[in-house]
Formats: C-alpha cells, structure tokens, sequence
C-alpha cells in the first residue's frame, strides 16, 4: 500500500455521501475500503453499485486535496491522484473530465464545508456579534486543523492553480465578509456606518495570516492565533481599547 493512500473514516463517508444509502450498507463500504488497504477489493459485488460509485468519487477528491497539498496543483498530475485514491484510470474519468474539473469540485466541496461549518457556529452562537465572530474564528482554526489539506487548497493553491480556481477563492472570502458586515451592522449604535471595506479587510487579513502560517507549514498551535485575530477584527469597528480586551480572553484549544 502507499504511504500516502487515502483513508476514508465510516465518519468521512456518512459526512461525504449523504443518507442516500442504509448506515449498515455505508458500515460495509468502510470496512471493506479498511480490509483492502484503503482500495476495494477486485471484482465487488455485495455493495450498490452507485453506492460504489459515489464512494470512489469522494476518494478521488480526498486525493486530489491531498496530492495538491502535498506537491502543488501545477506539479501533480492524474497519476499522483490514481496512487492516493486506489482506483484505475478509467474510474477516474468516469467521474471527471481532467485533473482542471477534479480539482474544481474538490475545491467547492471544501469551501461548502467551510462555509456550512463556520456559518454553522455564528448561527448558534449566543451573545454579541464579537462573541459570533469569535465562534466562526474557532471553527475556521478547527477546520484548519481537522482537514489539512483541504485548508492547504483553499488557502495557498486555490490563488494560483487555475483562473476559475481564483473566480472561487475570492467568491469565498466574499461570502465571510458580507457575513460579518451584515453581523456588525446589526449591533453597532445607529448612525455608524462602517465600510463595508473593512469587512473585506479583516477576512483578508485572516486569510493571509494563515496563508503565511500554512506556506510555511507552521499549522501547529492555531489556538495561539485566536486573540490576535480578535483583536484585528475588532479594531475598525469598536477601536483599540474595545479590541485590546480581546488580547485578555484565553484562547481555547480547538
């Protein structure tokens, strides 16, 4: 087996697939993925053949995020994503055009997860647009952590592979900072109006924050980040003495 063979969790699967299919018919998928290596078995036939084949889809982009994280979206090839997922050539491109439409639909799958996740824990969190925001930080560091290589792509190899990759990226960001500017404006006394720059500045500050972090593969520690990051999103809205007080909030292990 290669050293670098993509693992798919019973987790990963019933998070990747959906609930089109039974959890005991997923459980089989998982443990025959688990008894073969990561690959399944020749000739299989006890599982749904589109249950098959979403499965194999879902590691083919697993295996692009990793082998775009691991060698750069211009330096890896089809081959490099075949070894990483355990499937053929021809599985491959019964699912995807060409490496430009694999990495494509990995990179929205990410940025949807991404979105879902952070949007996910402003929703619920109680208090003032701060402590939402501080929230999303959190999740955003947790998503850095619990998936690496999609928070590689996202962040370092989504500016640089393709145009569409970057139409994207910036689609992205767009998103977090008209979620913010919406979230200040609701709390912030009447009559201030700030610009809605500042949002944009603030996501993007945070994004090349971990861009340099990532780059340099210092992904260990995020937590450390989170008052820093509060403080900087604070900053245009409420000041420095306001902001200040973020540098004093322990930051919690994500």
């Amino acid at each position: 087996m290669s050293s670098t063979r993509i693992q798919l969790s019973h987790e990963k699967l019933l998070d990747a697939i959906g609930d089109r299919w039974s959890p005991a018919e997923v459980s089989a998928a998982a443990d025959l993925l688990a008894g073969g290596d990561g690959k399944f078995p020749s000739g299989i036939r006890s599982l749904p053949t589109d249950l098959v084949s979403a499965i194999q889809r879902e590691r083919i982009l697993a295996a692009i995020l990793r082998a775009t994280a691991e060698l750069g979206y211009r330096e890896m090839n089809v081959q490099d994503v075949l070894v990483r997922a355990g499937v053929s050539r021809p599985t491959f491109y019964e699912q995807f055009k060409n490496k430009e439409h694999c990495f494509l639909t990995a990179l929205d799958s990410a940025a949807a997860k991404l979105r879902r996740r952070i949007d996910g824990a402003i929703t619920t969190a109680e208090g003032s647009w701060r402590e939402r925001l501080r929230c999303g930080l959190e999740e955003l560091l947790r998503f850095v952590a619990e998936e690496p290589d999609a928070a590689a792509t996202l962040v370092i190899e989504a500016r640089a592979a393709c145009p569409e990759a970057l139409v994207r990226r910036d689609e992205l960001l767009d998103h977090f900072a008209a979620c913010l500017d919406r979230n200040v404006r609701e709390e912030l006394p009447e009559g201030f109006a700030p610009s809605a720059i500042s949002a944009a500045g603030v996501v993007g500050g945070v994004e090349a924050l971990l861009y340099s972090r990532l780059n340099r593969e210092e992904a260990t520690d995020l937590d450390s980040l989170l008052p820093s990051l509060m403080y900087f999103a604070v900053l245009p809205y409420e000041g420095h003495e306001a902001a200040a007080e973020e540098l004093a909030v322990p930051a919690q292990a994500v």
